[in-house]
């Protein structure tokens, strides 16, 4: 029976000197609903994966995509994002994906149930907001949603032009 000795601890296996960055803080944004803002009173907000196909991920590391007018539905037990728009890929060949097909969204079962008790008893909708990648892996950022009044959009902005007043006026100062 063979006796192996061990070796010191070699200088580049120090974790804290030569471990790689966090990749928890890295997120790319592709699109972001900004509209939705606007138009919509944000109520709940929840993280999603999607289920794409190699071409739209491809489109979406080139930044080609548009959440405008989408939205979320639920059928049975599933989600589906609608209407978001991904660009063909420029270098697809006959394979390539139709821009607007339906993508199933990846929540937990439960997650799912509660989306559909707000869409269905409260009369809400659910609307995506930003699509980015984190960690390599695209995310939909989607927002259980009520509808605002003309006389609520004309507040908010209100609001808003008395906040950047507010600022220019200490910046001066």
């Amino acid at each position: 029976m063979r006796r192996f000795r061990r070796h010191p601890a070699k200088p580049w296996s120090d974790p804290q000197r030569y471990s790689r960055p966090s990749m928890a803080a890295k997120e790319k944004l592709i699109a972001e609903n900004r509209r939705a803002r606007f138009d919509y009173q944000l109520l709940e907000r929840v993280e999603a994966g999607l289920v794409l196909t190699g071409t739209e991920v491809k489109s979406l590391r080139d930044g080609k995509a548009n959440l405008k007018d989408s939205y979320v539905i639920v059928k049975g037990d599933q989600a589906y994002l609608l209407a978001a728009h991904i660009s063909p890929y420029s270098h697809g060949n006959l394979q390539n994906h139709d821009p607007e097909r339906q993508r199933r969204l990846l929540l937990h079962k439960r997650e799912i149930e509660k989306l559909h008790v707000q869409i269905v008893e409260k009369g809400l909708t659910i609307v995506p907001l930003r699509l980015y990648f984190k960690k390599s892996r695209v995310k939909v950022e989607i927002a259980v949603v009520r509808g605002k009044k003309q006389y609520d959009k004309r507040e908010t902005e209100k609001r808003r032009e008395a906040d950047r007043e507010a600022a220019a006026a200490m910046k001066i100062r």
